[in-house]
């Protein structure tokens, strides 16, 4: 028949997932540390008094606004597709994965959700102190709700603290072993300092871009010196965090790291790949420029530490896709240590005095803003392609998890997804920058706050744009 051409029903909910999970996972990549990034310049107004940190906070307020709708509304798909593609995931693993992701929704979405009309029009309408005490809620919003999906997805890594009854579902026994498995407090800090490079990196390219443009722009100066100071003091962090990463994964999902290492063979002083070619078939990693025993020096912090290599396991235990996990492994340590260098070299600039004043500089900073992104996105196809052919991790197979329902479905609705997520969100994307084109100004405004409520006769006063005051009457107002 025509369809046996085609992938396996398999495949391509694999593949509709991992599409539809990696584009939304750029937005809350940008929003956690972005919702942080607000809380400390509304912060820094109010303790300064200066209202250029205003103008910078209304600047990114309203890229945030946009970035977090896009970032609801990409999430909300993957929820449908647990019960369309993976119901049989969903029905076994239900009574642990379930209240994970309902906590993520009370104690997180609520809080964002209630909050967020606050923060974003409440800045003339309420108080400064409440505003601020609203930012400050949305931030912590996001931090905790990255608190709830890191821990769930952690779980399928580093399974604990649950039985398995007769029918094969997954029973929780212990709540604290399941929130806080083996792998969950150093994937949470690496995912969460992740978000916050991420957002470094993308305030730090819109600023210098602006500096570009107008080097005696004060706000863009501002933007591009505090992201800066970010990655200086982030990345090295974050490198920390994924040196231990990689111990947990080394002692829990050998196989994994195996397949980011590319050794088939086990080692005593096992050499570091840079590159290479790992090859499937042949069971090598071909063509390898290699470094003798640093690899066991970085997992073992041992000259001579054993390294297990892919053969040491079942070939059905192994990553389905070695190549892919080897490759995103190295794209990921690639773009950190570029960030890393960027932010050491922003510390010498600083010291002499010319952190503005060098073009190259600022256009490196300005190609770095995706860096972000890809580093979390390659790390993240690292994590979950590693993991397979498990979702959860030496339990339950990918092959089991998967709906009864036939490819050409998958296929119909996966082409859906690829068309409408270019045009919807290829949209919003062209908005965003829309916005960063626009040079931040004095008295920037903030998001559209539409029409004044008029209620049983009474019209509130409307609010007033300061450019449009004459500078007299602002300096003749009552109290200055």
């Amino acid at each position: 028949m025509l369809w046996d051409a085609f992938p396996s029903a398999l495949d391509l909910a694999r593949f509709q997932f991992a599409f539809t999970v990696t584009f939304h996972f750029l937005f809350p990549a940008f929003t956690i540390g972005l919702a942080s990034y607000l809380a400390v310049l509304e912060g820094l107004w109010l303790w300064t008094k200066r209202e250029i940190y205003l103008d910078i906070f209304r600047y990114w307020l309203k890229v945030f606004a946009v970035n977090f709708a896009m970032g609801v509304v990409s999430g909300i798909v993957l929820s449908y597709q647990f019960g369309t593609n993976w119901s049989v995931f969903a029905d076994r693993t239900g009574p642990v994965l379930g209240p994970l992701l309902g906590y993520e929704v009370l104690t997180a979405f609520f809080l964002e959700a209630g909050f967020l009309g606050v923060m974003l029009f409440g800045l003339e309408r309420v108080g400064r102190r409440l505003h601020f005490t609203a930012t400050v809620l949305v931030a912590i919003g996001t931090l905790i709700s990255g608190f709830w999906i890191l821990s769930a997805n952690s779980w399928m890594q580093t399974p604990t603290g649950h039985s398995i009854g007769p029918d094969g579902r997954f029973l929780p026994e212990d709540w604290w072993a399941i929130i806080f498995n083996p792998s969950f407090p150093f994937r949470y800090l690496h995912t969460i300092t992740g978000a916050f490079l991420t957002t470094a990196m993308i305030v730090g390219a819109v600023g210098a871009f602006h500096v570009l443009r107008n080097g005696a722009n004060a706000r863009a100066r501002i933007m591009f010196s505090m992201a800066m100071w970010m990655a200086a003091a982030v990345a090295p962090a974050q490198a920390v965090f994924g040196d231990l990463q990689g111990l947990w994964a080394l002692h829990y999902q050998p196989q994994k790291v195996a397949a980011m290492e590319g050794h088939w063979e086990t080692y005593r002083g096992a050499p570091l790949i840079l590159f290479g070619m790992p090859d499937m078939e042949r069971e090598e990693t071909r063509l390898a420029l290699q470094i003798p025993h640093l690899g066991s020096l970085i997992l073992r912090h041992e000259w001579d530490g054993e390294i297990l290599g892919l053969k040491a396991f079942p070939r059905d235990a192994r990553p389905t896709n070695v190549p892919l996990v080897f490759w995103s492994f190295r794209i990921m340590v690639a773009v950190g240590l570029l960030m890393i260098a960027l932010g050491l070299v922003s510390l010498w600039l600083r010291w002499r005095g010319t952190l503005y004043r060098r073009e190259w500089f600022l256009r490196w900073a300005v190609a770095m803003g995706p860096s972000g992104l890809i580093a979390v996105t390659f790390g993240w196809i690292t994590t979950e392609t590693g993991r397979q052919p498990f979702t959860v991790y030496g339990l339950m197979r990918t092959a089991e998890s998967v709906s009864p329902i036939a490819a050409p479905a998958v296929l119909t609705s996966l082409a859906m997804f690829v068309v409408v997520y270019f045009v919807v969100f290829g949209a919003g994307i062209w908005y965003l920058f829309r916005l960063f084109r626009h040079p931040p100004e004095a008295h920037e405004s903030g998001p559209p706050r539409g029409e004044p409520i008029r209620t049983a006769g009474i019209t509130p006063a409307p609010s007033v744009d300061p450019r449009a005051v004459p500078a007299a009457a602002q300096s003749a107002a009552p109290g200055e």
